[in-house]
């Protein structure tokens, strides 16, 4: 990194930091502190939810993904905009109707203080272990490419979202998402129409897309029902729907977004924003993946990604083994180059030769086999090493070829995004801790200022806890394929708890309490069998299937008790 991308870099995030502090300082009640007092406009809204979910893993591991496995992945957003009405007409009237400050208090007025502590805890559980996830995950990275002190990247992440968090709660985290949005979303535009910039002069967007298609990266749709396979059509209006009703009906850090929007209206507006604009989103960074993808047919490619795993074996007994792989690679990649050249030739001819589109499907074949002999190197050298390099495949894009300073816009696009997510996940359990457990379960009558104080510490407490986390991560395998998991073990028995309370007005509180701790058990025995056994990613079910197998679970056996119960008390009397 030159001087120029370390002033662009830091100037970003201490702009972000230092507004968000000014704009929002002194919240004088409970209500300013955790929801904005109720002032944030829909289109803040939005780009609020947006933010939220956007984290620093989307823009890292994204375009990976869609560098290794093509566009599929946004399959798994497909159930997004779905959500978003039924929450839009179920849960936000019902929330605002009862002037709740988080989604658990609706479900002590509708069931009980048990089953309202039960859920309030399983967000905190995965909430908490999410905001370390989002602190961990491009600290990792970063310090693996950048040979930053890993530790100190944690505490650099943390301090900055603590210090504007602390101080302005929810509606700092609402103003400094709009300045990381416009940051994020700049940096990734630029990026794409700098790829394309680089590609080969003859070389047009649809040619780029032929190329993408030759190698299997443009196979946006799959209608199979194989539940082994993670992303398809049928996954992503299921278990993404279930997911995402989750996430954004009842997880506090979305739920807190929208319940600071002016009103109904206002918050409804910002969500059916998100949902008409998530899914392209998504698009648009999984296509800059396969833009980087196509770049590569015509520049030297790495043979793995991860310079940590490629310095172990450096230091190892396999180095000669691996030079020969990357001389190998080497040459098919020179020969990869040739044939996509020609096969441009053809494509602005108006032909699309399809003994050459065969030929490069071949030649990927080949780079993907040398590429898991230096996995299996890899892992030889380390059995415990992470030998998936996804999330390394975007940064080593632009520390190798982006201009001096739009390196530095990219790494501020990647802190942007983990500070907007930690924030809104801190806000969210200082908020829960606070309303859910601390205020609930107090004896005596506090003033307004104590419970904004009390929030305040819980930030500062959990902040503490996410970084302190991050700092053990290494304890811990394969914690950036985690983000999305973690989510789909709790999401499926609460959101499962919230749509019992809404549409299945005859189930009463116990059997609604017992039907979500058995069915929790289940989801983690589910989980360890199906997906945890299976880490090279070749799992007997699609996690995605978590979300629906916990709602549907909960949903019929509190059914099954309220109706054992009817009968046991028509017996007894």
């Amino acid at each position: 990194m030159q001087q120029l991308d370390w002033i662009v870099l830091s100037f970003t995030l201490l702009f972000i930091v230092i507004y968000g502090v000014y704009k929002t300082k002194g919240s004088a009640n409970v209500q300013e502190y955790i929801l904005g007092n109720k002032e944030t406009p829909w289109w803040t809204v939005g780009l609020s939810v947006m933010a939220t979910q956007a984290s620093a893993i989307t823009f890292l591991s994204t375009p990976g993904q869609a560098y290794h496995d093509g566009m599929g992945f946004v399959q798994f957003y497909f159930g997004l905009p779905i959500a978003m009405v039924v929450i839009c007409y179920t849960f936000i009237p019902i929330y605002h109707r009862l002037k709740v400050y988080t989604a658990y208090e609706y479900l002590e007025k509708r069931f009980d203080l048990k089953t309202r502590s039960f859920t309030a805890i399983l967000f905190l559980v995965q909430r908490g272990l999410g905001t370390g996830l989002t602190i961990y995950a491009p600290a990792i990275i970063l310090s693996s490419i950048l040979g930053w002190n890993l530790t100190l990247l944690n505490i650099i992440i943390g301090i900055l979202v603590i210090i504007y968090t602390f101080t302005g709660g929810t509606k700092a985290v609402n103003v400094t998402q709009k300045q990381q949005m416009f940051v994020i979303m700049s940096g990734m535009f630029v990026t794409f129409f700098l790829i394309l910039h680089l590609l080969p002069n003859d070389m047009t967007f649809s040619n780029a897309l032929n190329i993408a298609g030759a190698n299997d990266k443009m196979n946006i749709l799959d209608f199979s029902f194989d539940p082994e396979n993670r992303y398809t059509f049928w996954s992503g209006i299921t278990g993404g729907f279930f997911l995402m009703l989750s996430y954004f009906g009842t997880d506090q850090s979305q739920v807190g977004r929208y319940l600071s929007g002016k009103s109904d209206k206002e918050s409804q507006m910002g969500l059916i924003m998100n949902g008409f604009l998530k899914v392209p989103m998504q698009f648009f960074i999984l296509l800059t993946g396969v833009m980087v993808f196509v770049f590569f047919q015509f520049n030297p490619v790495p043979l793995h990604f991860n310079p940590v795993n490629k310095t172990a074996i450096e230091k190892s007994i396999y180095a000669n083994e691996y030079h020969k792989i990357e001389q190998e690679l080497k040459l098919v990649s020179e020969e990869k180059k040739e044939f996509n050249l020609l096969y441009i030739d053809h494509l602005n001819q108006n032909f699309d030769n399809p003994i050459l589109r065969k030929q490069l499907t071949s030649l990927s074949n080949k780079e993907k086999d040398l590429r898991d002999k230096a996995k299996s190197i890899v892992h030889k050298v380390d059995p415990k090493s992470e030998t998936n390099d996804k999330d390394y495949v975007f940064i080593y894009f632009i520390l190798h070829y982006l201009p001096t300073g739009l390196i530095g816009l990219l790494l501020a696009v990647i802190f942007s995004a983990a500070m907007s997510s930690s924030a809104s996940g801190l806000t969210a359990l200082a908020s829960t801790t606070t309303i859910d457990i601390y205020k609930r379960n107090l004896k005596t009558s506090k003033s307004d200022k104590h419970f904004v104080d009390a929030t305040k510490y819980f930030t500062l407490l959990w902040g503490i806890i996410a970084i302190l986390f991050a700092c053990v991560g290494t304890l811990f395998e394969n914690l950036i394929q985690l983000v999305n998991i973690v989510g789909s073990i709790f999401y499926g028995t609460v959101l499962g708890v919230f749509l019992v309370g809404f549409y299945i007005k005859f189930v009463k509180a116990n059997s609604v309490f017992w039907s979500a701790i058995i069915s929790q058990s289940a989801i983690f025995i589910i989980y360890y069998y199906t997906i945890h056994i299976y880490p090279s990613g070749e799992e007997k079910l699609g996690y995605l299937w978590l979300n629906f197998i916990g709602a549907m679970l909960t949903i019929i056996l509190s059914i099954i008790f309220q109706a054992v119960s009817k009968t046991k008390n028509k017996v007894l009397k």
